[in-house]
């Protein structure tokens, strides 16, 4: 009786933490909107678990220097209509195989994301997406471990976030 008591308790205390970090990752749908810091701009983007990696529609993309570091220097433009130029030291070029083309060179920069009630710092990289129906891209190294999609849901949540990025 003793032995089924000790297996019930541990059994209890494991439904228990996993159904704590269940409750940790925001449930999202295929398409959201998400805030991008440091510019405090709302984006719509697809959320893609079959891509690695999140990009984010930029224009006049520019590299500049700043005490001796490399920076890159974007404009971004929501479906509303507004605008934000944003400076972020460049974390490294990305090569993103396309089918049927040459690979794209693209550089990688880090933004703060909010999506629902998650904030998150991720590397984006910077590419022009006007052709597509969202501006953002969000792939699966944001994704992993930080939520769960659920491909028959969109526009769950506004983003709403505490504070953000600096700087």
């Amino acid at each position: 009786m003793q032995r089924f008591s000790r297996f019930t308790f541990v059994a209890i205390l494991w439904l228990a933490a996993a159904t704590l970090f269940a409750q940790e990752k925001e449930s999202v749908g295929w398409q959201e909107k998400v805030r991008i810091y440091p510019a405090n701009i709302v984006v719509h983007c697809k959320i893609d678990t079959g891509a690695d990696y999140s990009s984010l529609n930029a224009s006049n993309i520019e590299e500049i220097e700043k005490s001796g570091k490399q920076w890159i220097r974007f404009e971004i433009t929501n479906r509303y209509g507004n605008k934000a130029t944003i400076e972020r030291e460049l974390v490294r070029t990305a090569l993103i195989k396309r089918h049927g083309s040459k690979p794209d060179k693209r550089p990688v920069i880090r933004l703060g994301i909010c999506i629902g009630t998650k904030y998150m710092e991720a590397d984006v990289n910077l590419v022009n997406r006007s052709n597509f129906e969202t501006q953002m891209l969000i792939g699966r190294s944001f994704l992993a471990g930080n939520v769960v999609v659920d491909p028959a849901m969109t526009f769950t949540a506004e983003p709403a976030c505490k504070g953000g990025m600096k700087g």
